[in-house]
C-alpha cells in the first residue's frame, strides 16, 4: 500500500508511503482518498490526520508517471485535494522534511497545518517551464500573502518552514512543532475536533494593498530576469488571478495556464533536462547495487588553476585533500589562490568565516609522493602532455595503497594509456573537471577498458557528494564533450574564412542562446590549447580539413585574456571582447591567400552550422558506444558548455526541429565547396533514425 490508514483514538490517521519522497503517483492518490472516505464513515472517528512516511511528507507529482495519463487519471491530484478540503472532519497536515508541489498543494488543502522545524517547502514547478497546477497558485497566496507567495512560485526555490512562519498575518501554518511532531498534530486533531465550520484556505482572501501598481511592477522584473523561459510571467498572472478572481474561476485560470505552458518546447526542454540528469546517473551494466570503495581522503597531484579547483570541490564537502607539487612556490601560489577564492566568497557573504577556517584546516601540502600513498584517492591535474602524465602515474603506482582509485584529469588524452602505465588499470579512472573546477557542474567520468565496475560506483556516487552533474564517456580523443567540439570549432574557422567576423559568430550564437560564442570562449580558454591539439590533428589525420585562420592567430602571440590580445583586443584588467583591427587584417589577408570572395552569412546558417556540427558528431559517438545515451549528450552540453537551457541540449533542440530537417540542412552544407562535404555526411544512427521517423528522445 502506497498509503496507509490506522486509528488511533478518536483520530484517523493517514500515512503516504510512496518513497523516496512519497511521490502522489496514481496508487497513492487512490489510496489516500479511499482512507479519507474511510474515515468519513467511520462513527468513532472525529479527525483526520495526513502525514508521510520515511524522510519527506511529499515531495509533489510522481516523476515516474510525468507526462503519462496516469499523472491525471482520476483521482488526479485536483480530485484529491477536493476530497479532502470537503471532509466533514477536520484534516490536519502533519508536515515534515520535505513538503514541495503537489505536496504543498495537498497540505493547503487540509484544514489544518503543524510543520517540524527545518522542513523545506517550496513551489518549484517554474523550474520545469511549468505553474503549480492543483491550486498553489491559489491557495498559497491566501494562506501566506501575495508577495511571499509570488516569490516563492516565481523562483521555485525551497524556503525553510520557521521562515515562513514568522510571515505577518500568516495562515499557513496553525503551528511549528516544539517537540515530536505526531504527538503535536493528534493533539491539534483532538482540539479542533468539534469546531465546525471547518476552516478552509480557499474562503480566504487574496488581498493587497496596491494590486495593480505592484503586479505591473513585479511583471517588469520577472519579465526582464526570465526573457526566455515563459513559465515565471504565467505564474505571476495566475497569482494575480487569486487576487482579482474568486477561487473557482482562478482555479480555472491556473489550469489554463497550466495546459498552455506543458506544450512550449521551452518546458518540454526543461523537464527533458531534468530526467536527463537523472538517466546520467545510472549505467546500464553496473547495478544501482554495486558496493563502492570508502573515499574518506583525497590526494590531487598540481597546484594550478585546474588542481586549486578540484580541491576545493572536496574541502566544500568535508573531505580532506593533500595537493603535491614538484616545488614549493607553486604549492605556495596553489594555496593562495584557493584562500582567495574562499575570501571572495565570504567577503560576498556566501560563506561563513568559521566554514572558511574549517574548510582551509582539511588542506594539506607536500612535495613528496610517498606522503600521499594512504589516500582513497588520487586525481593528476598536470599539463596534458602523455610524457608528463605517464611519469606521474608510475610514481602513483609506485606509492598508492591497494585499492586507491587513480584518476585523470586529462581532456583529451587516451585514458587507456594512461592505466597501462600502472600494474592496477582497473583502478584507474578519468575525472574530466571543467574550468574554472570549482564552479562547473560538469565531471565527465571515463570508463577505461579495465576500470572496475565498483570504481565507477564509488566515482558516480563521489560526484553527487561534491555536488557534480556526472556523465560516464567510453574512451576516445577528446570524450564526448571535447570530440564534439571540436567539429563546432571547425565550422566557426570555415565561417570566418568564407567572410563573417568573429564578432558576428559569436554574437549569432548567444543571440541563439549559447552562454559565449565560439571566440571568445577560445580567447577565455586559451588559443593556444586549441592550437596544440590541431598541432597533433594535422599528424594524426593529415587529410581532415582546417580553417587555418587560427594559427595564424596564434602565430601573432594572441593567445586571449591571457595576453592581452586573441580574437578580439582587451584592455588591461579588462574582459571586454573589443574588436581588433589586427585581427580584420588578418582574416581579409587570410581570404584573399585562399582566393575566397567574403559573402553574407545569415545568423541562421551560422547557428545551424555550429549546432548541426554537435548533432552529428554526437550521433557518431552514440553509434560507437562511446556516449550511453542522447541525454547523456545534452547534460554534458547544459553543465559544461553553456548550452542554452530552454532549448534543452544539442539532441533535444535537433528532435524539437525534427531530424529530418536537420538532415536536409546537413545536405545544403554538403554542397559549398569551401566547407567539409564529407563531414556533413549523416552519421549512420542519425540516418537511420530519420528514415525511420524516430527521434533521439
Amino acid at each position: 500500500m502506497t498509503a496507509t490508514y490506522e486509528v488511533r483514538g478518536h483520530i484517523a490517521v493517514i500515512t503516504l508511503s510512496n518513497p523516496p519522497v512519497n511521490g502522489l503517483g496514481f496508487a497513492t492518490r487512490k489510496a489516500a482518498a479511499a482512507a479519507i472516505g474511510q474515515a468519513e464513515s467511520d462513527a468513532q472517528v472525529q479527525a483526520v490526520v495526513i502525514t508521510g512516511a520515511g524522510k519527506a511528507f511529499s515531495g509533489g507529482a510522481d516523476i515516474k508517471e510525468f507526462g503519462s495519463p496516469l499523472a491525471m487519471a482520476a483521482p488526479n491530484l485536483l480530485d484529491l485535494i477536493g476530497v479532502v478540503e470537503a471532509c466533514s472532519k477536520p484534516v490536519v497536515a502533519a508536515i515534515h522534511s520535505v513538503c514541495m508541489g503537489g505536496g504543498l498543494e495537498l497540505a493547503l488543502g487540509c484544514h489544518y497545518r503543524v510543520v517540524a522545524p527545518g522542513t523545506k517547502v517550496a513551489l518549484p514547478e517554474v523550474k520545469l517551464g511549468l505553474l503549480p497546477g492543483a491550486g498553489g497558485t491559489q491557495r498559497l497566496p491566501r494562506a501566506l500573502g501575495v508577495e511571499p507567495a509570488l516569490n516563492m512560485i516565481v523562483s521555485g526555490e525551497p524556503v525553510n518552514a520557521e521562515l515562513l512562519a514568522q510571515v505577518p498575518g500568516q495562515k499557513l501554518f496553525d503551528r511549528v512543532a516544539s517537540g515530536d511532531l505526531m504527538e503535536e498534530a493528534l493533539a491539534l486533531a483532538a482540539e479542533v475536533a468539534q469546531v465546525r465550520p471547518l476552516p478552509r484556505v480557499r474562503d480566504l482572501k487574496a488581498r493587497h494593498a496596491n494590486p495593480e501598481a505592484y503586479f505591473q511592477f513585479a511583471r517588469n522584473m520577472v519579465g526582464g530576469m526570465s526573457k526566455n523561459f515563459p513559465a515565471p510571467l504565467r505564474c505571476l498572472e495566475a497569482v494575480a488571478a487569486a487576487v482579482s478572481k474568486p477561487f473557482d474561476e482562478g482555479i480555472k485560470a491556473e489550469r489554463e495556464g497550466f495546459a498552455a505552458l506543458m506544450m512550449t518546447p521551452e518546458s518540454k526542454a526543461l523537464r527533458h533536462a531534468f530526467f536527463a540528469e537523472r538517466a546520467a546517473s545510472k549505467i546500464a551494466d553496473v547495478p544501482e547495487s554495486t558496493p563502492t570503495r570508502t573515499i574518506a581522503k583525497v590526494a590531487v597531484i598540481g597546484a594550478g588553476t585546474m588542481g586549486g579547483g578540484i580541491s576545493m570541490n572536496f574541502l566544500n564537502a568535508g573531505i580532506p585533500v593533500t595537493i603535491l607539487e614538484t616545488k614549493q612556490e607553486a604549492l605556495d601560489r596553489g594555496v593562495a589562490t584557493i584562500k582567495k577564492n574562499y575570501e571572495a566568497q565570504v567577503k560576498k557573504g556566501k560563506l561563513k568565516e568559521d566554514k572558511y577556517q574549517q574548510r582551509m584546516a582539511l588542506l594539506s601540502t607536500t612535495l613528496s609522493y610517498a606522503e600521499i600513498g594512504d589516500a582513497d584517492l588520487v586525481i593528476e591535474a598536470v599539463f596534458e602532455e602523455i610524457g608528463v602524465k605517464e611519469s606521474v602515474f608510475k610514481q602513483l603506482d609506485a606509492v598508492m595503497k591497494p585499492g586507491a582509485i587513480l584518476a585523470s584529469n586529462t581532456s583529451t588524452l587516451d585514458v587507456n594509456k594512461i592505466a597501462s602505465f600502472t600494474q592496477r588499470p582497473q583502478d584507474v579512472v578519468g575525472m574530466h573537471f571543467f574550468s574554472p573546477a570549482n564552479v562547473m557542474k560538469l565531471l565527465e567520468v571515463v570508463r577505461g577498458a579495465h576500470t572496475a565496475k565498483d570504481v565507477l560506483a564509488t566515482v558516480m556516487a563521489l560526484a553527487k557528494k561534491i555536488r557534480k552533474t556526472a556523465v560516464v564517456s567510453g574512451v576516445c580523443d577528446g570524450f564526448i564533450g571535447n570530440r564534439m567540439i571540436e567539429q563546432y570549432s571547425r565550422q566557426a574557422g570555415f565561417l570566418l574564412d568564407e567572410g563573417c567576423s568573429p564578432a558576428q559568430v559569436d554574437r549569432a550564437a548567444e543571440k541563439f542562446g549559447f552562454a559565449m560564442g565560439p571566440f571568445r570562449m577560445g580567447d577565455l580558454a586559451g588559443n593556444d590549447i586549441g592550437w596544440a591539439i590541431r598541432k597533433r590533428r594535422y599528424q594524426e589525420k593529415p587529410n581532415l580539413r582546417y580553417s587555418k585562420s587560427a594559427d595564424l592567430l596564434c602565430e601573432l602571440g594572441r593567445y586571449g585574456q591571457k595576453t592581452g590580445a586573441g580574437w578580439y583586443d582587451y584592455a588591461p584588467g579588462k574582459r571586454d571582447a573589443l574588436p581588433s583591427a589586427v585581427v580584420a587584417e588578418m582574416l581579409d589577408k587570410h581570404r584573399a591567400a585562399l582566393g575566397i570572395t567574403p559573402r553574407q552569412i545569415s545568423d541562421e546558417e551560422i547557428v545551424h552550422r555550429l549546432v548541426y556540427a554537435l548533432v552529428n558528431e554526437a550521433a557518431h559517438l552514440l553509434e560507437e558506444g562511446i556516449a550511453q545515451r542522447a541525454s547523456d549528450v545534452d547534460m554534458v552540453y547544459l553543465t559544461g558548455y553553456g548550452f542554452p537551457l530552454w532549448r534543452g541540449g544539442p539532441m533535444c533542440y535537433a528532435d524539437t526541429v525534427g531530424l529530418f530537417n536537420v538532415v536536409q540542412t546537413m545536405q545544403r552544407f554538403a554542397k559549398n565547396p569551401l566547407d567539409d562535404a564529407e563531414f556533413w555526411q549523416p552519421a549512420p544512427l542519425l540516418a537511420r533514425l530519420v528514415a525511420e521517423g524516430k527521434s533521439f528522445s
